[in-house]
């Protein structure tokens, strides 16, 4: 079964190089996964970013790459990030 992973979290101050990170972060992700992220920001809050990764068919090799993917991005390793994984309804 194939699902989504959705990534939410807060940005301040110059955002300009936590763009630059989250935007190598899916770069990598593709490159050792295959799964192409995309990145938005909240319609209302620009604060507020969202990243997006479907389809997952191996939750726990793609947690291990995203992991260590994230540690090589130091801003936005320091940022409070909130997972939420969905399935297809049966």
């Amino acid at each position: 079964m194939a699902l989504s992973l959705y990534i939410y979290y807060r940005v301040d101050g110059n955002i300009l190089p936590i763009q630059q990170q989250a935007n190598a972060l899916l770069a990598e992700i593709q490159k050792k996964t295959e799964v192409e992220g995309r990145l938005l920001r909240r319609r209302d809050d620009a604060h507020t970013w969202m990243e997006i990764y479907e389809p997952i068919s191996d939750i726990a090799a793609f947690s291990t790459v995203l992991r260590a993917a994230v540690c090589r991005q130091p801003l936005l390793a320091a940022l409070q990030r909130h997972e939420e994984w969905f399935q297809p309804l049966a």
